[in-house]
Formats: structure tokens, C-alpha cells, sequence
């Protein structure tokens, strides 16, 4: 009898555990999901092309740090600032080798960005890796984190 309780005790419990495992499995995530991430980081490559606080604010969190190949680190206020002021001076971005990983509620982009600028006016070109961190905020998708590393060539 006892046996007989101890295995029926076990395949509730091996069946509730199967249950869980069913219930907790999420789906991979949708396409749609990537393709607003996609939109947001180009609205975000736009801005920094022509900045204004209107353009840049909806795009990054208020927790920003955005980190530079050089190894500086922006707020969410010193980089729309250095951005609006000219410090900071994008006239071209290109964005290649793109990849979107959406897990959750937050999005890994990776890509390459090359751009001429013109940071404080003096000229200059760049071409570095980009690890951006957006996260889902209020329904809108806004860049948290942000590091670059200088391509070795």
C-alpha cells in the first residue's frame, strides 16, 4: 500500500513538474518585434545625423550609458547635449552586418557603423563595432545601454 501511494505521489508530481515546464516555456520572439527595433535604431541613426532633443529624447532611456570606442561614457544627458551642441558631430552613419536578438523585453543589436564627422568642427572618420541594449519601455523600444570598440584593420 505504501508503495503503491509513494508511486502515485511521484507521478502527480512528475506530471505537475511537466505541467510547469509546459506553461513556462515561451515562444521564440516575433518577427514584428525585431522589425520595431530595427525601426527605433534607425530613427536613432537619423537623430544623430540631424539632433534635436525631439528626435533623440523617445529613443534612449533615461538610464543611458552609452559607452565611446576611446572609452568615455555619456548620461543620457551629455550625449544629446554633445550631440544638439556639435560636439559630437555626425554628417554620415552607415549601419552594416546588422543582427537583432529580442529576448524578452529587451533587444541586443549588434552592427558596424561608419560615418564621417565633423566633432567640434574638425573632420574626421570613424569605424567601429556597436553593442547596442534597448529595452521596452511603455510599449516603445529605447536604446538602455550602448558600448563600441574600434575595428582592428
Amino acid at each position: 500500500m505504501f508503495r503503491k501511494l509513494v508511486l502515485a505521489t511521484a507521478a502527480v508530481v512528475a506530471a505537475a513538474a511537466l505541467a510547469g515546464c509546459a506553461t513556462h516555456t515561451s515562444a521564440a520572439p516575433s518577427a514584428s518585434a525585431e522589425q520595431a527595433v530595427a525601426a527605433a535604431a534607425e530613427r536613432l541613426r537619423l537623430a544623430m545625423i540631424d539632433p534635436t532633443p525631439a528626435a533623440l529624447a523617445p529613443l534612449v532611456a533615461d538610464e543611458l550609458s552609452y559607452g565611446h570606442s576611446g572609452g568615455r561614457v555619456d548620461t543620457r544627458d551629455s550625449f544629446i547635449g554633445d550631440l544638439v551642441a556639435g560636439k559630437s558631430d555626425f554628417v554620415t552613419i552607415a549601419i552594416t552586418d546588422q543582427t537583432i536578438k529580442v529576448v524578452g523585453h529587451t533587444a541586443l543589436v549588434r552592427h558596424t557603423l561608419t560615418a564621417d564627422t565633423n566633432d567640434s568642427g574638425k573632420p574626421g572618420k570613424v569605424q567601429i563595432k556597436i553593442l547596442g541594449v534597448w529595452q521596452q519601455q511603455g510599449g516603445q523600444w529605447k536604446l538602455l545601454a550602448r558600448q563600441a570598440v574600434r575595428v582592428n584593420t
